[in-house]
């Protein structure tokens, strides 16, 4: 049996996650779980599994959950969140939590000699020049849950890297994908969360609609797989069908196609590199597919991933600036205080105001994100 911990389990990632153990009694355990502010949803899943050790993000939940739960150990914060990371119990830590949040306790884990299911893309996004040695010192794997990441991970199986070509990043388009420049001055952020494929949380879904998502995943894809920036290419891919490919030197195209359902590249990172069945999900007719439709993004209506890749090669500390600047402009647009637009403009100033750091240190990160949090603040 494997044994897992789960940050973010109230999340999208985390419920799928919980299906895919509940799917599966024997085989998989969750020892430990996090959750952000969603209680109810959290004390669902306890009457579902007996986890024992639980991190909520707020004290008054945690002494409301002590109460009423006397035989569980609950903690609190991103001290708590490093607690249960570092179990000595867990084979596996899968941390679906949204944002620069989860870092600390990604790297934590590692050091303490757990596999990594990643679905917290802003880890590497920040830190990859920490986080791949870190992983390769303490031997771990790292195991993308991203369903773009996950295809690649599935396409590269028995393939050797000085093969690769190019990698085909596959990209949904998102909720405005056939929008106007000019229609995009307006759009309300409940016409932006309603995303035409996938079930997703409100930053991710937001992110998705600025391909900012798809411009995190593609530095993401730099450091997952050792490829340069010239060799990921993004392509809008409506039907969300192939989810992403390699083209190999030989010309061929290997890729992964399957139904929009996160719980395949969560099963498969917690089972690689076996596969087991996966209950209800609808298989893929390739019958009811009329055609499959693939085009070039426009970045003249979504700059995000210019923006994205800008930082990326310029690396060193400005992806860690592009990321907090991106994570405080899409609360503010789904707090109704930017428009939709203004989140390009404030990733932008950030970065043009940042004088890189070419190797940064954790504690430099951590400054330097909470500095230009701090400062796209002073402008929403």
């Amino acid at each position: 049996m494997k044994k897992l911990t789960v940050l973010g389990v109230t999340g999208s990632i985390g419920t799928q996650t919980v299906d895919v153990v509940l799917h599966h009694p024997g085989q998989f355990e969750i020892v430990a779980m996090s959750a952000g502010h969603n209680i109810a949803k959290l004390e669902e899943i306890m009457s579902k599994l007996p986890v024992k050790h639980i991190c909520v993000l707020e004290e008054k939940d945690q002494a409301y959950l002590e109460k009423k739960y006397p035989d569980r150990h609950f903690y609190c914060g991103q001290e708590g969140m490093i607690a249960i990371a570092t179990l000595k119990e867990a084979d596996i830590v899968l941390n679906a939590v949204v944002g620069f949040a989860g870092l600390l306790p990604t790297i934590q884990a590692i050091e303490s000699h757990k596999d990594i299911a990643i679905a917290n893309k802003e880890t590497l996004v920040v830190a990859g020049h920490i986080i791949m040695p870190l992983a390769k010192k303490y031997g771990i794997k790292l195991l993308p849950v991203d369903s773009e990441h996950s295809a690649i991970f599935q396409s590269l199986q028995g393939a050797h890297h000085d093969e690769i070509r190019k990698i085909l990043l596959t990209c949904s388009g998102g909720s405005f994908r056939d929008y106007s420049l000019e229609d995009l001055k307006d759009v309300t952020v409940a016409q932006a969360l309603n995303h035409p494929n996938w079930s997703m949380g409100a930053k991710i879904t937001i992110d998705s609609a600025t391909l900012f998502n798809k411009g995190l995943e593609v530095i993401e894809a730099h450091w997952l797989f050792d490829v340069d920036y010239d060799q990921i290419e993004v392509l809008i891919h409506p039907e969300s069908v192939l989810h992403s490919a390699i083209e190999y030197v030989d010309g061929a195209v290997i890729g992964q196609m399957g139904t929009p359902d996160m719980r395949l590249p969560i099963q498969y990172a917690l089972t690689y590199p076996d596969r087991l069945p996966i209950g209800d999900s609808q298989s893929l007719n390739l019958t009811a597919l009329a055609s499959l439709h693939f085009t070039k993004p426009d970045t003249t209506r979504f700059p995000a991933l210019t923006l994205a890749i800008q930082a990326g090669k310029t690396g060193g500390s400005m992806p860690c600036v592009m990321n907090a600047a991106n994570e405080v402009a899409n609360k503010a647009f789904r707090d109704g205080k930017i428009r939709f637009l203004d989140i390009y403009r404030l990733v932008e100033e950030a970065m043009k105001q940042h004088q890189p750091i070419e190797n940064p240190t954790l504690e430099e990160l951590l400054e330097i994100d909470q500095k230009t949090r701090n400062s796209v603040l002073q402008k929403v």
